[in-house]
């Protein structure tokens, strides 16, 4: 199931949340993307449906195996473009927004032909 561009920032939050505690909640995906509960709690709730997260009885929200693939995807996109941008003298805070929003839409072609500059030369 494909999912929109803000399921797939949910699920880069999510995982990058998870590097930093194995206790992540919806407060506090919430808190790192600037949203309100109920529009965390929507979403989440999507995600859950479409198999890309669990939630157990604490509200601790773990990936499940297509949500980690999904969001290691997208947050190495990420990683790749923002550094891609910063060698073509882009400054750090502009590159990291603008790879926010390219590491939704980049073909898969495009990224690998980047990842191969950008390992090469960075």
């Amino acid at each position: 199931m494909r999912i929109q561009e803000s399921g797939e920032m949910y699920l880069e939050t999510i995982l990058i949340l998870s590097g930093k505690s194995p206790n992540v909640r919806a407060i506090d995906v919430g808190d790192h993307m600037g949203y309100s509960k109920p529009s965390v709690s929507r979403a989440l709730g999507i995600l859950k449906k479409a198999g890309y997260i669990n939630v157990d009885g604490y509200g601790h929200i773990t990936l499940t195996e297509s949500g980690k693939a999904l969001a290691t995807k997208i947050y190495e996109r990420h990683r790749y473009l923002t550094k891609c941008l910063i060698m073509l003298g882009v400054d750090e805070k502009t590159a990291t927004d603008d790879a926010c929003r390219m590491e939704h839409v980049i073909s898969d072609e495009t990224f690998s032909a980047i990842k191969k500059v950008v390992d090469k030369n960075g």
